[in-house]
């Protein structure tokens, strides 16, 4: 495989601390880093003193040694970036969500569809190595015929939260952010059910809650869906949950059995998975690659998809859906004040 050359867009605490070292990691290369903050600039030429710096975006896409566009600004830019992206001919990994509302992920599809360009949202817990080893059991019947899926993805994120490098906590804005909880952590949970199954989730309700923090964006919320293939879903996100409990927890039940995967929900890899039989009886669930980082495996899989010209693993319609359904989720909302 051979070396890609990347330009990063935005450069917080998620580019910074994971995507840019995954790159390197996956055998690419940080060709440029483009942020309109001196601060952030600084800190990528220190991580990076190879790549070249840019405080606007149109220098950043004439320089040719850039093939693939990591996208991590706060979510109500990512329309701009990702259609100047496309009109370029860079192929665009773009953070989830895919924009903070739906016209704007509609945009988008139009503009990477017209290119032909690769585009693909981050939803790195599909290249978790743990979710990896379920989707595959699940596949050969390990707990028989699915019935359920329960997720809590769940933090403590308050007003004053820094990221590095972020600035101001731009996630609690609704005009930035688009939403709170929900609109950022269960995207992560709606793509995973399809990863899973192999099913989309078709049906969906939401309750939502400002209950604890002090910001105009729902603090915690709980969805209700039902995928294609009629298997249950229940997932729980939260920033009102303290960090040192229990907070990240899958489970896929069916009618032969159970599969337990803790601590696999997030940034890091590890975790610990658990297959229950019908009887109870409990054995732990073989993982490949156990301590893989999620981050490099999507940054080696994008890079195979941008060489092989073969785009199955990103999909920017199937992405699209999942933004529909958060648009639903918020639309027909149960909020609780």
């Amino acid at each position: 495989m051979r070396n890609i050359g990347w330009g990063v867009v935005g450069y917080g605490w998620v580019a910074r601390d994971y995507a840019a070292p995954a790159m390197l990691a996956a055998g690419h290369a940080v060709r440029a880093v483009c942020d309109p903050a001196p601060a952030a600039r600084q800190a990528a030429h220190l991580d990076h003193p190879d790549a070249m710096l840019h405080g606007a975006l149109p220098s950043l896409l004439a320089d040719p040694s850039v093939e693939a566009v990591y996208v991590a600004t706060p979510n109500h830019q990512h329309r701009a970036v990702v259609e100047a992206c496309a009109a370029a001919g860079k192929a665009v990994l773009c953070e989830k969500p895919m924009a903070a509302t739906l016209a704007d992920a509609e945009a988008m599809a139009w503009a990477v569809t017209q290119a032909g360009r690769l585009y693909g949202t981050a939803f790195d817990q599909r290249h978790h190595p743990a979710h990896a080893a379920m989707r595959d059991a699940l596949a050969a019947g390990i707990v028989g015929r699915p019935t359920a899926i329960r997720i809590v993805y769940a933090c403590w994120l308050d007003r004053g939260w820094r990221g590095t490098g972020d600035g101001d906590n731009w996630r609690v804005d609704p005009a930035r952010a688009g939403g709170g909880a929900l609109m950022d952590l269960a995207p992560h949970g709606l793509d995973l059910v399809q990863y899973l199954l192999g099913a989309p989730v078709r049906d969906i309700a939401a309750f939502t809650q400002r209950c604890v923090q002090d910001y105009a964006v729902d603090d915690g919320a709980m969805l209700l869906g039902r995928a294609e293939d009629g298997t249950l879903v229940q997932l729980h996100v939260a920033y009102n949950c303290p960090d040192a409990l229990p907070r990240r927890r899958l489970e896929v039940l069916g009618s032969e059995g159970q599969i337990l995967a803790e601590n696999t929900m997030g940034q890091e890899a590890g975790g610990r998975v658990t297959r229950l039989d019908a009887s109870g009886q409990a054995s732990p669930l073989p993982i490949a690659d156990a301590e893989a980082s999620p981050f490099t495996r999507q940054m080696a899989a994008f890079g195979r998809a941008l060489v092989s010209g073969d785009h199955a693993d990103f999909d920017v319609h199937r992405d699209l859906d999942t933004m529909r359904l958060l648009h639903r989720a918020y639309t027909e909302e149960f909020a609780c004040r």
